[in-house]
């Protein structure tokens, strides 16, 4: 029962994070990146916030706390899901979620800078160097009808800052005795915050509303910055970051075959081949040698990219 019960959050996990860029799409046609992302926060804050009290929690009132989640909530919330709603102006819902999915492989290049991860050698040398060429395959800047645009460097710059917030928060926010969900929402109401300071730059633009657009808001809010937040932690709680990862695995598989099947959007092999050839780098800078003694500093786990 208990194994069910994993495969489904992972299953659930799966979709609502590798849909996210599907129904990024659905919400630009009514609205702003600035005011899709806001609406975005807004929603998820107020269901983990519920969680929260719910769960008869509370959030801490501690400034150093609030000072740590500042920077999390920059990076690991507002900027991102901005970059990657700037991004998919002009960038299929498919080929973001396969850029979302090289998360892993800037964790690698930044991990170090914050003294975690271990040292760079071996397989997961091997496994960054294959990741981005497969990046290079995807982009093809040798070819005239590459992808290679700006739409899509703000995505890789999305799935940077990911790196970055995974790495931080490994180091900063973990093993603080606070409940997860709680740090999630934290994270999700300063990043609120923050994107009001965004609304007069790029947030003031009419807003045409449609029952697609309403929904896939509400989806893109409430599930899969939200429900999905919380059903992650159940997984890694229940199985461990190992299972988790698995998630990460899929988020491409669904982001394309959804852009595929309603979007229309077509992938070339080149682009397929591309994404197999980063997957297969993400899987080698995950493979850890057996240590012949307890390591003094366990190495850095990351469940899955998110979005």
């Amino acid at each position: 029962m208990g194994e069910g019960k994993a495969l489904l959050r992972m299953a659930a996990l799966a979709l609502m994070w590798g849909s996210s860029f599907f129904w990024i799409k659905f919400g630009l046609q009514a609205m702003s990146p600035v005011q899709l992302v806001l609406a975005r926060l807004v929603l998820g804050a107020l269901v983990l916030l519920g969680l929260v009290y719910l769960a008869k929690d509370r959030l801490p009132r501690q400034r150093r706390f609030w000072l740590l989640i500042g920077f999390a909530a920059f990076f690991h919330n507002a900027l991102p899901f901005l970059l990657f709603a700037i991004g998919e102006q002009t960038v299929d819902s498919g080929i973001t979620g396969v850029l979302n999915s090289t998360t892993p492989l800037w964790v690698v290049l930044i991990a170090p800078l914050f003294g975690a991860g271990g040292r760079l050698g071996g397989a997961r040398a091997f496994g960054l160097a294959i990741g981005l060429a497969g990046i290079l395959l995807i982009f093809a800047p040798w070819n005239a009808s590459g992808l290679l645009s700006w739409g899509a460097v703000a995505c890789l710059v999305a799935a940077a800052s990911y790196a970055l917030a995974f790495v931080y928060e490994g180091k900063y926010l973990s093993g603080t005795g606070v409940s997860p969900v709680v740090v999630a929402a934290a994270q999700m109401l300063v990043a609120s915050g923050m994107m009001l300071f965004a609304v007069p730059v790029g947030g003031l633009t009419p807003i045409h509303l449609s029952p697609i657009a309403v929904i896939a808001v509400v989806i893109l809010g409430a599930g899969s910055t939200g429900i999905a937040f919380k059903l992650n932690y159940q997984l890694l709680e229940s199985e461990g970051a190992v299972a988790a990862s698995i998630v990460g695995y899929l988020l491409p598989v669904v982001s394309v075959l959804l852009g595929s099947l309603f979007l229309g959007e077509t992938l070339n092999p080149r682009v397929i081949a591309g994404m197999v050839v980063v997957l297969a780098g993400v899987a080698l800078t995950r493979v850890r040698r057996r240590p012949a003694a307890a390591p003094a500093t366990p190495p850095l786990a990351v469940a899955a990219a998110t979005d």
